[in-house]
């Protein structure tokens, strides 16, 4: 709170309030909003949890703003209708937060990790990732992984040295990866496959309105299993999700389902993410991204002053750069570069 502010009624018995509501109507197995476990300790808000308090800050986040001009899976798509990194955001969120009511979880918490899981997603999506990863290792010997570097953003990048977050809201984001230790809260195991979720389904829905896929293309089996179409298979997805949940006390699926899931995801792969029109798209994105890295791994003076973490060294300098621009800010930069100034557009 702020200590100006002098709380009134409904701040002091604010958190009282909310303890109680949480041991009467969640489950025993979920994350608890009290007492926050941050690095820096700091007095509560009067009128949000500490949970809550995280999702503010989360979504007041210049990374969180810069979602909406990068790529879900289409690069620049003509059309107003298809996902971006912030829609895709905003759907794993809500996803998440009605398995987690239905299981009697705290909805705050999925809520904060799913608004912050994918800040430190680079441009052009996971075909970006792939190319940066690449530069990383092949000059510096290092990896990059955007699940880690969302936790970088939050802990470091954003608000000039870091969030603060609670510390089951960065173990969510920074574990929500099928790559990446699992998370230690329900609620972060939640996000961790609905995200799964949400991108199969939207994806499907995308690649359709692209025309990269007809229906008649999509697998039989995995359809006739879970549904014709996209809110017919999350539904199907989220019930399943549920009720095996709630009989297991932990996050999994049915295996009749899920396989059906994995099949689907892996029916995407082959024929969207990894496939011809995706494959043209990858040699350009790694012409622009392979430029930009080379030019100022080479030229680190050519930094903006002030971007990233004051103690980075040239490796990390360079990662958050290029990791923070939206897809748009990233081909400017290339034209800067690559075209004279005479055609430039």
């Amino acid at each position: 709170m702020d200590p100006h502010v002098a709380p009134g009624a409904v701040a002091r018995q604010f958190e009282r309030r909310r303890r109680a509501w949480e041991d009467e109507h969640l489950s025993p197995l979920a994350a608890r909003s009290y007492p926050a476990r941050r690095a820096v300790p700091e007095p509560d808000c009067g009128l949000r949890s500490p949970l809550q308090r995280d999702r503010d800050r989360i979504v007041h986040t210049k990374a969180f703003r810069r979602l909406k001009h990068k790529t879900q899976v289409f690069v620049a798509p003509e059309g107003d209708h298809y996902r971006t990194r912030l829609t895709h955001t905003l759907e794993v969120t809500q996803i998440s937060r009605t398995v987690a009511r239905a299981l009697r979880l705290n909805e705050d918490l999925v809520e904060a990790v799913g608004l912050g899981h994918d800040l430190g997603h680079p441009p052009f999506g996971h075909i970006g990732e792939a190319v940066l990863d690449r530069c990383l290792r092949e000059r510096f010997g290092r990896e990059f992984r955007h699940y880690e570097h969302s936790l970088r953003v939050v802990d470091r990048l954003e608000r000039d040295g870091g969030l603060n977050l609670c510390e089951d809201v960065r173990d969510g984001i920074r574990c929500h990866s099928g790559r990446a230790p699992m998370p230690r809260t329900l609620e972060g195991r939640i996000v961790r496959l609905v995200d799964r979720v949400a991108y199969i389904n939207h994806d499907i829905d995308d690649a359709l309105r692209a025309g990269v896929l007809r229906e008649a293309e999509l697998p039989a089996g995995p359809i006739a299993a879970l549904g014709t179409t996209g809110s017919m298979r999350i539904d199907c997805l989220v019930h399943d999700l549920v009720e095996h949940s709630e009989v297991a006390g932990d996050i999994v699926q049915g295996d009749e389902i899920a396989a059906a899931m994995d099949d689907l995801r892996t029916f995407m792969f082959e024929h969207v993410y990894l496939g011809e029109a995706a494959r043209r798209e990858h040699a350009k994105i790694e012409r622009v991204i392979t430029t930009l890295f080379d030019h100022y791994a080479a030229e680190p003076s050519r930094l903006p002053d002030g971007g990233g973490a004051p103690d980075a060294d040239l490796a990390q300098r360079v990662t958050d750069y290029i990791a923070g621009m939206t897809d748009r800010y990233c081909i400017r930069a290339f034209n800067a570069l690559a075209v004279p100034d005479a055609f430039a557009v």
